[in-house]
Parts: C-alpha cells; structure tokens; sequence
C-alpha cells in the first residue's frame, strides 16, 4: 500500500471520527437541555404539592369542629 493511501485512509477514519464525535456532542448536548426541563418540570410540580399540602390544613380541623358542633347540638337535644 503506498504512503498516500495511507494518508488518504487515515484522513478519511479522522473525518469519519470527527462527524461521530460531532454526532455524539449534539445528543449529548440535547439530553443535558431535557434533563435541565425536566429538573425545572419537577421543581415546580414540587412548588405547587407544598402549596396544596399548606392550603389543605384546615380541613381536618374543619371536620373537627363541624363534628363537635353536632355533637353538642345532639347532647343539648336541638
């Protein structure tokens, strides 16, 4: 094999490289771009579960004194 076949085929691995190596960066670089959506997606789903858990305390409580309030309604006989 001459010297400039060699050439030529080394050439040709390091561009077919080059364009693997390219490949490989962009879904790289696209995986990185989702899981940083997907760290922000999950960030705010958690916002908006302690939102609710804060808002949704008083109903316990609600249930509590409606349930006293009949049962003291049913003690003074009303």
């Amino acid at each position: 094999m001459p010297d400039g076949d060699v050439a030529l085929e080394l050439a040709e691995l390091r561009r077919a490289l080059e364009v693997g190596l390219a490949r490989i960066d962009g879904q790289l670089a696209l995986l990185v771009q989702r899981s940083d959506q997907t760290d922000k997606a999950v960030e705010e789903l958690e916002e908006r579960v302690a939102a609710l858990e804060r808002t949704r305390w008083p109903l316990p409580a609600l249930s509590v004194l409606i349930a006293l309030g009949a049962l003291v309604w049913a003690v003074l006989g009303h």
